[in-house]
């Protein structure tokens, strides 16, 4: 009995010592992970700073077609040539529905048609107030004539006969000099009544010559070959207060006067658009080099350089400004829309220390790193030359130390430190 109470005993030692061990090494083992840091080399070398974006290609010197002003409030599309679709010069690229303009034509021209006849009686009516004038102005002539042949009888004929022709011709030469100034007078009435119902005509003739061109320039047609590039329907002004993604111009839908519709990209001139964060400004000037990765043709790279560089716009938090590349040899499978990678070289510096980005730390102006010594990681001051999304150029330490990669304190902070809170609300 007592044999087997001692190898009880010893067992149930042996247990606790192996689980007593079993803990040690589990709680160095976690300690060891904790404490482990993830550390890089300070390196000396050539070092490319460089400027990476992403944009969509386009033609650079682009022809877009807009909708026409017609004077209506909106127009309804009736045709518009697929995305993408290859076009050659003088095609029609989009069609308005033109029912509008074409009753208005109908109208311009029937006023056209009433102002022409009323023209045509306004001179027929002024001709033959001529001829009454002139046939007027004649009879008084014929008067004044029988007149003076009387007063040529006068020395032979009494004084009262005599008195009363020259009364006569005098009376004929007012009455011709009044189918003078008659003449006169209705000449100028019938040129003005002419000259109204002229002007008539010539307005309604203008209205009709503008609802023809209203109506050629609601079809559009394309200047240049090349790829149509559907454009987004900007008409919907909730949709653009609201953030929603705009969609592309349809069949049926309406356009107002002035929105672009469609462009048609030239071939010869290729261009990607990029929209590139504030903090990159300072980096970038005109005439730099890029190389543009276009996604739908993997494997290729086109040269080109920045063409050049726009105002910044967007929220306080992410302020950007859109930069143009120009490509230096396009070639013929390129489209417009197609997804391109940029990288764009700033700078080439030779002979320099550096360190990843991330080992490069900022505190109230003071830029350090941490580097490893005896007591542990400790904060270094070092100078930034220059920076980029994956490199810093420093200088004030030598080549060979070992930095960080993040910050030791946060690093060997206890596990249940920061989750003490999470365990809380899981139980």
């Amino acid at each position: 009995m007592k044999t087997r109470i001692l190898v009880l005993v010893i067992v149930l030692a042996v247990g606790g010592a192996v689980a007593w061990t079993t803990m040690r090494l589990v709680r160095a083992a976690t300690a060891s992970t904790l404490s482990e840091v993830p550390t890089t080399r300070v390196k000396r070398g050539k070092v490319v700073i460089s400027v990476a974006a992403r944009g969509e290609l386009q033609g650079g010197n682009s022809e877009m077609l807009v909708a026409p002003m017609t004077g209506s409030d909106s127009m309804a599309i009736t045709f518009l040539r697929e995305p993408g679709e290859l076009v050659k010069p003088g095609d029609v690229i989009v069609e308005f529905d033109t029912t509008q303009q074409e009753y208005n034509l109908r109208e311009a021209e029937a006023d056209l048609a009433e102002a022409e006849q009323q023209v045509i009686q306004a001179k027929a009516t002024a001709q033959a107030t001529d001829a009454e004038s002139a046939y007027t102005l004649l009879s008084t002539e014929s008067d004044i004539k029988l007149a003076e042949l009387d007063v040529r009888k006068n020395p032979i004929l009494p004084n009262i006969t005599a008195r009363q022709n020259l009364i006569a011709l005098e009376q004929a030469q007012n009455r011709h000099r009044q189918a003078e100034q008659d003449v006169k007078n209705k000449k100028e009435t019938s040129a003005a009544a002419v000259a109204i119902q002229e002007a008539a005509y010539n307005k309604a003739k203008v209205s009709a010559e503008t609802a023809r061109k209203v109506i050629d320039s609601m079809t559009l047609r394309s200047k240049s070959g090349g790829y149509v590039n559907v454009q987004s329907n900007t008409a919907n002004l909730m949709m653009i207060y609201t953030g929603m993604q705009l969609q592309p111009f349809q069949l049926g839908d309406t356009a107002r006067p002035g929105l672009a519709v469609a462009q048609i990209p030239d071939l010869k001139s290729w261009e990607v658009s990029a929209q590139i964060g504030e903090l990159d400004r300072g980096h970038l000037s005109q005439g730099q080099s890029v190389s543009i990765s276009v996604v739908a043709l993997p494997g290729k790279s086109f040269p080109g350089h920045v063409k050049n560089i726009g105002g910044t716009a967007g929220m306080p938090w992410d302020r950007r400004f859109e930069c143009r590349i120009a490509l230096d040899r396009p070639a013929p499978e390129l489209r417009p829309g197609e997804t391109s990678n940029m990288v764009i070289v700033v700078e080439t510096l030779n002979d320099v220390t550096w360190v990843p980005s991330q080992a490069l730390f900022e505190s109230d102006s003071r830029k350090f790193v941490y580097a490893k010594t005896p007591k542990g990681f400790l904060p270094h001051d070092v100078t930034l030359v220059r920076s980029s999304e994956s490199q810093a150029v420093i200088t004030g330490i030598n080549e060979g130390e070992l930095v960080a990669m993040s910050n030791p304190d946060q690093q060997n902070k206890p596990a249940d430190q920061g989750g003490g809170a999470m365990k809380a609300l899981q139980k």
